[in-house]
Order: C-alpha cells, then sequence, then structure tokens
C-alpha cells in the first residue's frame, strides 16, 4: 500500500526525480505512520493523565466541596501507561515528532469528564488494588469506546494526519497491542527491517521495469485504452506484474488476492473485477508458457 501510495505520487510530479528521492518519499510515507501512531499514544496518555489535572483544579476552587477535594486520580498513574511514557522508544518519538504542540488540550479534558461519567470508569476507581486486567481494560475501553466512537476526536486527528484513513486500523491495532504486550512497545522502529527491504525492493524494481512490466499488461487490456486507465489501477497491476516475476518468497495466489483488495479500497469500484482478471490472465500464461521463474530484477 506505501509502495502504491509513493508511485502514485512519483507520477504526479511536474519534475523528474532525483537518484534517492523515491526511496525518500517512501520513507516519508511509513514516518507518517510513525508520527500517527506516537501521536495516538500520547493522546490516550494525555487523558489518563488528566485525572491529576482535574484534582488540583477542583482543590483550588475558592470554595472547593468534598467531592472536589477527594477527586480519584487511579488513572493518571495506570501502570499500563506509565510503562508507555517511561518507555525509551516511545520518548524518543515525542521528542522527534513533539506531539504536545499538536494536541487539543480542550478536546482532552473533554474527553477525560466523559470517561469519568462511565460505570466502567466508577467501577474502575472502586478498587483500590491494581491489577493487569483493569489496567488494560479502562485503556481498551478508553481508546475503542470513547476516542474511536468520537466524531470530534476522529475530526481532530484527520486534520492533523492526512494518513488517518489509510493507516487507521493498523495504527490503532499497533496501539491495541501495545496494551496487551507494553514491554513490546517499539516507536522507533514500527516496521521490521525485511519488511522495509521488501518495500525499497518493490518500488525500486517497478520503478526499473516499468516498461517491462506494461509490456505484460498492455496485451491483455483488449478494447481497453492504456491512456484511460485508472492511473491507481496501472500502478497496482504493475506492482502485481512484479511480483509474479521477482519475488520469489510471495506465491502469486497472494499477490493477486492483496492487489484486489487494494484495488477495492482505493481505486474504483470496478477495480477490484478488473485487476483481478488481468493479474490472473498475466499469471496463468506465465505458468502455460513455462516463464514463471521468479528472479531479483537486477539479474533479469
Amino acid at each position: 500500500m506505501k509502495v502504491m501510495q509513493t508511485v502514485y505520487t512519483l507520477s504526479t510530479l511536474e519534475n523528474e526525480t532525483k537518484p534517492g528521492e523515491p526511496v525518500k518519499l517512501l520513507q516519508l510515507h511509513f514516518d507518517q505512520s510513525k508520527d500517527l501512531l506516537t501521536y495516538l499514544a500520547y493522546f490516550l496518555t494525555e487523558v489518563a493523565g488528566y485525572a491529576e489535572r482535574d484534582a488540583h483544579v477542583r482543590s483550588n476552587k475558592h470554595l472547593p466541596t468534598k467531592e472536589d477535594l477527594n477527586v480519584n486520580i487511579k488513572i493518571a498513574g495506570n501502570e499500563l501507561v506509565w510503562k508507555l511514557k517511561e518507555n525509551a522508544s516511545f520518548q524518543q518519538a515525542i521528542g522527534k515528532s513533539k506531539p504536545e504542540q499538536r494536541i487539543d488540550k480542550e478536546l482532552v479534558k473533554k474527553l477525560y469528564h466523559k470517561l469519568v461519567e462511565t460505570p466502567q470508569y466508577r467501577e474502575y476507581v472502586t478498587i483500590n488494588e491494581r491489577n493487569h486486567t483493569q489496567e488494560k481494560e479502562i485503556l481498551e475501553f478508553l481508546l475503542n469506546d470513547l476516542m474511536l466512537t468520537d466524531e470530534i476526536v476522529i475530526s481532530h486527528i484527520e486534520e492533523n494526519f492526512i494518513n488517518w484513513d489509510d493507516d487507521a486500523d493498523l495504527i490503532v491495532q499497533t496501539i491495541r497491542n501495545f496494551l496487551q504486550k507494553p514491554l513490546s512497545a517499539n516507536f522507533t522502529d514500527i516496521m521490521s527491517p525485511d519488511k522495509w527491504d521488501f518495500g525499497k525492493s518493490l518500488l525500486t524494481t517497478l520503478l526499473e521495469k516499468q516498461k517491462h512490466l506494461e509490456s505484460y499488461i498492455v496485451p491483455k487490456l483488449k478494447n481497453w485504452d492504456p491512456e484511460r486507465i485508472a492511473a491507481l489501477d496501472m500502478i497496482i497491476m504493475k506492482l502485481g506484474v512484479a511480483e509474479f516475476l521477482y519475488f520469489e518468497t510471495i506465491p502469486p495466489k497472494v499477490t493477486i488476492n492483496e492487489y484486489i483488495d487494494i484495488a477495492k479500497e482505493y481505486s474504483t469500484q470496478q477495480s477490484g473485477q478488473f485487476v483481478n482478471g488481468i493479474l490472473d490472465n498475466i499469471h496463468k500464461e506465465l505458468v502455460q508458457q513455462d516463464k514463471l521463474h521468479k528472479t531479483d530484477f537486477k539479474k533479469a
């Protein structure tokens, strides 16, 4: 998906790119995902931590009530929140992306007060001791049932991150995984080295072998004018053919299914079926002609 977005961005540029720029653009797409992950985790910890701020404000009223002087701040000391806050990679990511400059403090306050009024929160604070399950469940509730269902919160995130629609599912699932295993949280490298190498290789392969990849696609278009095909569809099909020819660890059926899903989500309503037909025909022809011998594009 990130490679597809990068190639599409490159296709819209007026000036020819310099050597190394496509990979830098791909890195930028991944950096945007990292920034979004950092911000969502930071927002979660800020809402939990607002309990201390609320207690301070209420206790300093001119005439504080008994309730004002006894605000429960248990969630501010949530063990999982502090494991995140003390995580070295999280601190490093915060220092780099500076989420505090984007945070909407009034929205944090509003969400905290919304949380306080829920029965889930009231049950959480009535239990004096801490246990991992309850610490995790209250944060999951805050994330899943309050933050991600609040239109104002989502609107705020969309205004700050243009990649929210593309990355939301992946980022939210990553946060959930961190809540399950907070010690595994790594905000510095959210993508494994082998996936980064795959992304770079796929991008470079497509750019180096564009005409060759098109030579497999164009004959299958029949009555379609290549110039009139949706730009994303052509990029998706070229990526699929590149995987057929040059990436030996990826089964062709996996390639086809992945790009059908991407086409359905990012291109036109008919794109999934169209991409499926073209890639399936190319795959069958490669098999019939005994040309499905995957090899690194640099050796081809």
